[in-house]
């Protein structure tokens, strides 16, 4: 499945072997979710925008039983959460995953701005919502999740959002960064982020360098090199010092660092 397929809403690509990629790139948040396929079963990494029907495009990829390995409770990324049996997540997330987001939390995301091409046939903007999916588990540091023939070990990450996780395949030599290491804006602007602990994460990833030869983020481009953890890690050790923002937006502080950023603030009413 090399190359790319339109389907409708999302772009689907293998980006290694065994993963799909499953991107949202109509909208401005260009979010990404992944299907690891094992002999036995499939992890999906994230449920999308819930914009479009998620479900139905993986089980048009692989006919395995399907597991929901949710990176964190941010609506961009766990849309589709309800339309799935067997769905974790950090226990820290679960209660916002259960709770879904009512409509006017989300309608400002339909502005045709965050948009550059049509939305699926029959969705309603005005109606968009997330319904809420009580998790079946809870997914802690250390879980190694076997999908036969191939395993994820879950790392709790946290900083952009406190129950946030990334997703490791040791024998590829791989890491799923999910929402928190990517190359565009790394959001810690959330009223749930935290800047030190961002810190501690990226340098925990930074360390292990050594053990991945790629990264498959959430936003921006992917795959991408695991060297570029080291600039995102020294962005943020600048910031936690109290380096000077490069602008100030709408209660926003932008830094900028080459290809990364790091946008701080706590007036925004951002939850990405």
């Amino acid at each position: 499945m090399l190359g790319v397929l339109r389907q409708r809403w999302f772009d689907v690509r293998e980006v290694a072997d065994g993963i799909v990629v499953f991107e949202e790139p109509l909208h401005s948040e260009v979010v990404k979710s992944y299907l690891v396929m094992g002999t036995d079963r499939a992890a999906l990494i994230d449920t999308g925008m819930g914009i479009a029907n998620l479900k139905q495009e993986v089980e048009a990829v692989t006919s395995l039983p399907i597991v929901v390995l949710q990176s964190h409770a941010h609506f961009d990324h766990m849309g589709d959460a309800w339309r799935f049996d067997d769905v974790r997540i950090h226990g820290l997330e679960a209660a916002a995953l259960a709770r879904g987001r009512a409509p006017e939390t989300l309608t400002r995301w339909m502005n045709p701005k965050e948009l550059s091409g049509p939305l699926p046939e029959g969705f309603d903007p005005c109606a968009y919502h997330l319904k809420g999916k009580v998790p079946s588990s809870l997914l802690s540091e250390g879980d190694e999740i076997d999908l036969g023939g191939r395993s994820l070990i879950v790392m709790h990450c946290p900083g952009h959002s406190p129950g946030s996780l990334v997703f490791w395949d040791r024998t590829a030599r791989l890491l799923i960064s999910t929402d928190v290491a990517y190359l565009r804006e790394l959001y810690a602007l959330n009223p749930d982020s935290s800047l030190p602990d961002y810190l501690t994460t990226l340098r925990r990833l930074e360390a292990m360098i050594p053990a991945f030869d790629v990264l498959l983020p959430s936003r921006g481009p992917t795959p991408i090199e695991p060297s570029r953890l080291s600039v995102m890690a020294d962005g943020m050790r600048q910031v936690v010092d109290g380096r000077r923002a490069d602008e100030h937006v709408g209660g926003v502080d932008h830094h900028h660092f080459g290809e990364s950023s790091i946008l701080v603030g706590r007036t925004n009413p951002f939850v990405g």
